[in-house]
């Protein structure tokens, strides 16, 4: 088995180098573990604090679970994924189960934060891209997918998005074994992920 982390600021890219990476795999062989998934519970917190979270900070997510169930899985054991909504804010009380595979990516803008969860790691990837143009696509997918307007946009990204990428996330850069710049020529770099793992599992 080989654990991979990759992390990079909201609107790097990192979903979609991560479905490049699962698409040149065999099938059957990847499960991928979102970090979204270990959001904390908010069960006892009334729904207009709830919505009040900050997502981009790490005293959002539920640490110990995360790293529980990733060494879990190392370890050959299944696990119960949590689901969480962004309707309502919390943790629902349904599961994902997820079996151990040749291959598990984790893939979160603190997928690289926890110290514990980066030695579970196998190779740890940070997927860069420049400020506007995570800003850009941050818009395009909020309007069209979520309806927001530009305004609360622009007012998200100067006071919640940009100061946590600076504080939290841009710094976890160094801890990483392979820097993909998204800029166009991150096939190259996902074909030698690619090679790598494949060395890795025996393929």
């Amino acid at each position: 088995m080989i654990i991979i982390g990759i992390a990079g600021g909201t609107g790097s890219g990192k979903t979609t180098v991560v479905k490049n990476i699962v698409d040149s795999l065999p099938t059957e062989s990847v499960a991928v573990i979102p970090q979204d998934s270990y959001y904390n519970h908010q069960w006892n917190v009334p729904e207009e604090l709830r919505k009040l979270t900050n997502f981009d900070h790490p005293n959002a997510f539920d640490w110990p679970l995360f790293e529980e169930q990733i060494e879990m899985l190392r370890n050959g054991h299944p696990i119960e994924q949590p689901t969480y909504s962004y309707l309502t804010c919390t943790r629902q009380q349904e599961t994902v189960h997820v079996d151990p595979k040749e291959v598990i990516i984790i893939e979160g803008i603190m997928a690289l934060y926890d110290q514990r969860l980066r030695e579970l790691m196998d190779l740890k990837i940070y997927v860069d891209a420049a400020s506007d143009e995570r800003l850009l696509r941050v818009i395009q997918r909020d309007i069209a997918e979520r309806g927001h307007s530009l305004d609360m946009l622009v007012d998200k990204y100067r006071n919640v998005l940009k100061p946590m990428h600076d504080e939290f996330i841009e710094p976890t850069k160094q801890f990483a074994d392979i820097i993909i710049p998204n800029y166009g020529g991150e096939k190259r770099a996902v074909e030698m992920v690619r090679q790598y793992i494949l060395g890795c599992i025996g393929r």
